[in-house]
């Protein structure tokens, strides 16, 4: 799969084809009458320029023209937003979506359990149909914006807001919390993975299942690392340990494309680099550095987290 820009002038759904639509109406529309200022400040600065009535220009250029402008922009924006779809559930499939300083909780439902299969900082989805993502907000308002596939939609303690994600064909876009939230604001980043029907359905069977056990003595060890660090006071690994919401749930960690919040590629090196001092990345984190753990139990911890897919 490529990786587009992340951008409302790379749309890659029918909802953000009209959104690109307006901005280049914007754009175009901008540049037109930036030239044609220009053009008159040019010729006012002509030693024979002609005296122009100042009434007329006030009147004109200044009333008249916005006017007829804007009005003719609000008609056709407003009728072509109008095509856009509706942020609703029905006939949906349902995701939630939960922002919290500074990452991102997925939520899927499990077809064949109905229980909940949780993630984090990235959202797959199948293409083809409309996917409704309920969002809301443990701390402060934060803001989900995928520009290739809809508009952004603010997450509000307390509140649940939706926005609905169409994607036409495969492929990876980039999103980004828009809404200023903290001193990591700028990395609170995810990525939505859009996926050919079948390819999803089984992905999400694989996810829906626990931990894979160890199979070697190096895994062994790093799964032992984790409860000695206790890490599972914050984070749930299903199968190894249960319950704890603080952080994101790492059952399949090793299966994303990114850790903290599409700061860092997924690998053992960078997985290592974040459990060791998560703060020398991503300064203000709510994770606490593991300072007292030596490097064998480190390199187990990472090797062990990598293999989670």
């Amino acid at each position: 799969m490529n990786l587009p820009l992340q951008s409302v002038l790379h749309p890659a759904s029918p909802d953000a084809a009209i959104i690109a639509h307006l901005a280049w109406v914007l754009f175009g529309g901008g540049a037109v009458i930036f030239v044609a200022v220009m053009a008159l400040m040019v010729l006012s600065l002509r030693r024979d320029a002609r005296h122009a009535s100042t009434r007329w220009w006030i009147a004109g250029a200044g009333i008249a023209f916005p006017v007829v402008v804007l009005t003719a922009l609000l008609v056709w924006s407003t009728w072509r937003s109008a095509h856009l779809s509706p942020q609703t559930s029905r006939g949906a499939m349902s995701i939630g979506v939960t922002a919290k300083m500074w990452w991102w909780e997925v939520r899927y439902r499990d077809p064949a359990s109905g229980r909940d299969i949780v993630s984090a900082n990235e959202i797959r989805i199948p293409t083809g149909r409309p996917v409704y993502l309920g969002l809301t907000s443990t701390d402060v308002i934060h803001s989900l914006w995928v520009p290739s596939l809809n508009g952004k939609m603010d997450t509000v303690p307390g509140r649940v807001t939706g926005l609905t994600l169409h994607a036409d064909k495969p492929g990876i876009y980039r999103g980004q919390c828009a809404e200023y939230c903290g001193e990591q604001h700028a990395r609170m980043a995810l990525h939505v993975v859009a996926m050919a029907p079948a390819e999803f359905d089984a992905w999400l069977a694989r996810e829906a299942q626990p931990a894979r056990a160890p199979d070697k003595a190096l895994i062994e060890r790093g799964r032992a690392a984790f409860l000695e660090q206790r890490c599972q006071s914050c984070h749930t690994v299903r199968g190894v340990a249960e319950g704890a919401r603080l952080g994101p749930d790492l059952t399949h960690v090793g299966g994303r494309m990114h850790i903290a919040a599409g700061t860092l590629q997924n690998h053992r090196g960078t997985l290592a680099g974040w459990i060791a001092n998560p703060q020398a990345i991503k300064p203000g984190a709510r994770m606490p550095a593991a300072l007292d753990i030596d490097g064998e139990a480190l390199h187990a911890l990472a090797a062990w987290l990598e293999q989670l897919k």
